[in-house]
């Protein structure tokens, strides 16, 4: 089985913020079709802080994705779409042909503090959907789909399929995602997804897949053709994620990512002349 192991690189903010980066890395640009990983926490908000540092911004070409574990995040966007969404929950965000949006924790969060923990993962669209209408979906966590193994490993669906189980949101490109934490010496059977790749992110703890170590703030990118067991050095959590390789080219220009040169610049004409959206915080 072919893997691939990046680590999370530690990224400022500024203002005491930062955030861990193993995708894109220097060993690994792009696992298509995943763009990027940003792992902000865990962090520990004072009373009165001064929030996240996402005020509007655009997006084009790709869909993203954040899952909350600790704390919450308010989304608003230039197409009416607005939520607020606490621990356990997930914003999956289809920017398509393009929106504008901003993030942030809430008001009660900013004036009291608290836990905060999310990660961010941006995903590719192929490009026959890159300018289809942009889609917002927010669940709290009662909408997903939660259950334990015999070993006590905790499971949440959030998108696609594992095994027989169907998460709740049906992605444009048929993703599975999921959150997982796994006991200390315990073993998964990850079943084989035929055609797809396999992404594997862990939060906390350590686990080994295909005889690979791969420790907190590590990444792996790895074939799903088979099954697979993944073991549990010690109690661990991590995100996994399954998804169908584009195969096509990609060019990336901050939050644009489209498949040519020609189309990065038409994605920064219609965002400057508000095709996009306007979006006033």
């Amino acid at each position: 089985m072919s893997i691939q192991i990046t680590r999370g690189q530690r990224i400022s903010h500024g203002g005491g913020l930062h955030f861990y980066q193993p995708l894109p890395s220097p060993s690994m640009e792009y696992a298509d079709p995943f763009l990027l990983i940003h792992h902000h926490g865990p962090i520990l908000f004072p009373a009165h802080n001064q929030g996240l540092p996402f005020s509007a911004h655009p997006h084009r070409g790709f869909e993203t994705v954040t899952f909350i574990y600790e704390g919450n995040v308010v989304h608003k966007d230039s197409q009416g779409f607005s939520s607020q969404i606490d621990k356990g929950g997930v914003q999956w965000m289809s920017a398509a042909r393009g929106i504008v949006h901003s993030e942030n924790i809430s008001a009660a969060m900013r004036e009291q503090g608290g836990s905060f923990d999310i990660i961010q993962l941006w995903v590719n669209l192929p490009a026959k959907l890159k300018m289809s209408a942009p889609e917002y979906i927010g669940l709290q966590r009662n909408d997903t789909l939660e259950w334990l193994d015999e070993h006590e490993n905790h499971f949440q669906l959030l998108s696609g399929s594992w095994n027989t189980r169907k998460g709740p949101i049906q992605s444009k490109t048929n993703i599975t995602t999921l959150n997982v934490e796994q006991t200390a010496g315990t073993i998964i059977e990850i079943p084989a997804f035929e055609g797809q790749k396999g992404l594997l992110y862990v939060r906390e703890g350590s686990v080994q897949l295909a005889g690979q170590s791969i420790a907190a703030r590590g990444m792996a990118y790895f074939d799903t053709d088979q099954i697979q067991e993944l073991c549990a050095i010690e109690a661990s959590k991590f995100l996994l994620c399954f998804a169908s390789p584009l195969q096509e080219p990609m060019v990336s220009h901050g939050p644009f990512v489209m498949n040519t040169t020609t189309e990065i610049m038409e994605a920064i004409r219609d965002y400057q002349m508000g095709r996009m959206g306007v979006l006033t915080d």
